[in-house]
C-alpha cells in the first residue's frame, strides 16, 4: 500500500501569546511541536503498513524548520517526508493549504490512502483533509474512530466515525482520504535506530515551481478566499460570588430559592 500522512508543525498551545499591540501570535521563541491530532495519523498510517506492507510518506506544508517534525515522523518509522516550503506558500487559508498539498500528492504519484488528523490545534478548522480529498476528486471520511476493514484487493475500507450523537459505520472505495480523532490509536515513541536515521536523512524541499501544472494564483496569502485580520484573546469575565449566611443547611437553601425566585431564574 502507498500511504500518504499529511501533517503539520504547529506552536506549542501552552506557550502562545499574543502581541498586545499588533494582535498578532509573537513566534518568535515559541517551541513547535507535530500537531497532536497528527500523530495518530501518523500511527495508524505505521500499523497498515505493518499489516499490508507498502510504504508511509509524510507530507507537510510549512517554514523550513518544518523539517524537524517530518523528521520526529521518520523516527517513528515513516519511510519517506517531503517538506512544500516557498515564500509563494506564506499566508495560505484552508484553501490555499489544501490546493498545495493536493498538487504535491498527485506529484507523488499513486496511492491508496491519505491520512490527516481531525485538525490543527492552532487553527480548529478541520477543514485542510476535506479540501485535500475535493482537490483530489476523492472521498472523504472524517473523524475516524476505527478502521474497521481494508483491502486492498478489492479498494474498499470500512471505518467507524465518532460523532456528537454516537458512531456511524460507513464504507467507501479507495483511494480515499481519512482524517482521524484521538481515539483511535496511541502513537508510540521514535525509536533508537529511527532517531538515528532521521538524523541522516536529507529532507526534500519543493517549492511551487516544482509542483506540476500548478495556478500561482492559487497559492499563498493571494490565493486565499479568507484572511486573517487580527487574533485576540477575549476580555476576562467579570463575576460575582454572594455567600449566603445562615445557621442551618435547610435555612441556606431556603434563601438561596427566595434569591433564585427575586431573580427569576424559575
Amino acid at each position: 500500500m502507498n500511504i500518504i500522512v499529511c501533517i503539520k508543525q504547529v506552536p506549542d498551545t501552552t506557550e502562545v501569546k499574543i502581541n498586545p499591540e499588533t494582535g498578532t501570535l509573537m513566534r518568535e521563541g515559541v517551541p513547535s511541536i507535530i500537531n497532536p491530532f497528527d500523530t495518530y495519523a501518523i500511527e495508524e498510517g505505521l500499523r497498515l503498513k505493518e499489516q499490508f506492507g507498502g510504504k508511509v510518506t509524510i507530507v507537510s506544508m510549512g517554514p523550513p524548520q518544518a523539517a524537524e517534525a517530518l523528521k520526529e515522523a521518520v523516527a517513528m518509522g515513516a519511510d519517506e517526508a517531503i517538506l512544500l516550503s516557498d515564500r509563494a506558500f506564506a499566508g495560505s487559508d484552508t484553501w490555499a493549504t489544501a490546493y498545495t498539498l493536493a498538487n504535491a500528492i498527485r506529484k507523488i504519484g499513486a496511492f491508496d490512502i491519505i491520512l490527516c488528523g481531525k485538525q490543527a490545534i492552532d487553527g480548529d478548522t478541520g477543514q485542510v483533509g476535506p479540501g485535500i480529498a475535493r482537490q483530489l476528486n476523492i472521498p472523504q471520511l472524517t473523524y475516524v474512530f476505527k478502521i474497521r476493514k481494508l483491502d486492498p484487493e478489492s479498494k474498499e475500507v470500512v471505518v467507524e466515525r465518532l460523532l456528537e450523537e454516537g458512531r456511524e459505520v460507513v464504507e467507501t472505495a479507495l483511494p480515499a482520504l481519512l482524517t482521524v480523532v484521538k481515539d483511535i490509536n496511541q502513537p508510540r515513541y521514535p525509536t533508537f535506530m529511527g532517531i538515528r536515521r532521521a538524523a541522516k536523512m536529507q529532507i526534500p524541499v519543493w517549492t511551487a515551481a516544482d509542483l506540476p501544472d500548478v495556478d500561482l494564483d492559487h497559492l499563498g496569502l493571494k490565493g486565499s478566499p479568507t484572511q486573517v485580520v487580527r487574533v485576540f484573546s477575549p476580555p476576562r469575565r467579570e463575576g460575582r460570588v454572594d455567600l449566603i449566611a445562615a445557621d442551618t443547611p435547610e435555612a441556606a437553601a431556603d434563601a438561596l430559592i427566595d434569591r433564585l425566585q427575586a431573580e427569576k431564574v424559575f
